[in-house]
């Protein structure tokens, strides 16, 4: 199937310091790539890749796993990695759970870690249903697009692939096992008022990670999309001066100005 239009991967060759983002679960690109961009102006290096089974139609998604989606950003950052001096690694919701089990596997390789609105519990009855409930019913409904800024639309399935959402859950269960072994400077940026994802995950993160340089950050004027809400800015302005504040090379590379 060919990729949806605004739904492509996104690459921009800059410094040696490297950014990977994470989109979410049945979203795209699309969601992150204004905060990609803003990155590349500083001129990092980012890469935006495209999720097995995202960007396409939701029947793709059925056929993938975890697995899938966390080979494809472990491939990305290992390339990063081989041409940047230090990388970071960020996300938006379970991009922020991938984004967290790459910094726990990859240790030193990750300079700091950026979570928008992490998911990493299923929460409510369906998810323990799910395990059979997939066998009967393909898909439920999606949960693209929960933004509060009127005319901005997540890229994203109308539809919650049953088979893919079990494999989320074991994602979860695997993610929050390895919290305690993520050391690494954290920047957690979250939503009060999110329809998707609670704020008790954003507080398992916090409780559990081994990180002692954390600053949490609240987006009070957006929902779950931030990067696309009113506090797209924001992000991309604490991002910047999270990623400035360790890789000094960034300022002194004369990107330190704008934003």
């Amino acid at each position: 199937m060919p990729v949806l239009p605004g739904a492509e991967p996104y690459r921009h060759e800059g410094g040696k310091v490297g950014v990977l983002l994470c989109h979410g679960f049945t979203g795209s690109p699309q969601s992150l790539r204004p905060w990609a961009e803003r990155l590349a102006e500083r001129d990092l290096t980012v890469s935006l890749p495209l999720l097995p089974g995202h960007g396409t139609r939701w029947e793709d998604m059925q056929l993938t796993g975890w697995q899938d989606w966390y080979a494809e950003l472990d491939r990305a950052l290992r390339s990063l990695a081989d041409r940047c001096d230090q990388v970071f690694v960020a996300g938006l919701s379970m991009g922020g759970t991938l984004a967290l089990r790459l910094a726990a596997r990859h240790g030193d390789t990750v300079s700091g870690v950026v979570l928008v609105n992490p998911a990493v519990r299923m929460h409510g009855p369906a998810g323990y249903a799910l395990p059979v409930l997939r066998h009967l019913v393909p898909s439920t409904k999606g949960i693209a697009s929960d933004i509060a800024k009127p005319g901005s639309a997540e890229l994203g399935y109308s539809r919650v692939p049953l088979h893919a959402a079990h494999s989320l859950r074991a994602l979860f269960q695997v993610v929050d096992r390895e919290l305690p072994q993520v050391t690494q400077p954290l920047l957690l940026l979250r939503s009060p008022q999110d329809h998707v994802v609670p704020p008790a995950d954003s507080a398992r993160v916090l409780s559990r990670v081994s990180s002692r340089d954390v600053r949490e950050v609240l987006l009070e004027q957006s929902y779950h999309v931030a990067t696309l809400d009113h506090d797209a800015d924001r992000i991309a302005q604490e991002s910047l001066a999270f990623i400035g504040r360790l890789a000094p090379s960034v300022g002194k590379e004369g990107t330190a100005t704008g934003g």
